[in-house]
């Protein structure tokens, strides 16, 4: 009878840790986050794409530096 408290607590724990999570990540806020900007199709002239936005043929795209450039 012990151990059935000692699972429920083990349970309870790592319960706690995933409750923030969700199932199923948010690609759009994802992408926000490392400064992109989702797109349907492919990227426009002077963006470069890092991942997708989960939508098909959507884009998570970045603008190049183009302030780098200029150093050459």
């Amino acid at each position: 009878m012990r151990i059935l408290y000692l699972l429920l607590a083990v349970l309870l724990v790592v319960l706690q840790g995933v409750a923030g999570q969700p199932l199923i990540p948010n690609t759009m806020h994802t992408c926000s986050l490392r400064r992109g900007v989702c797109r349907y199709g492919r990227c426009p002239v002077l963006y470069y794409q890092i991942g997708s936005c989960g939508a098909v043929r959507s884009s998570c795209c970045v603008r190049y530096d183009t302030r780098k450039w200029h150093e050459f």
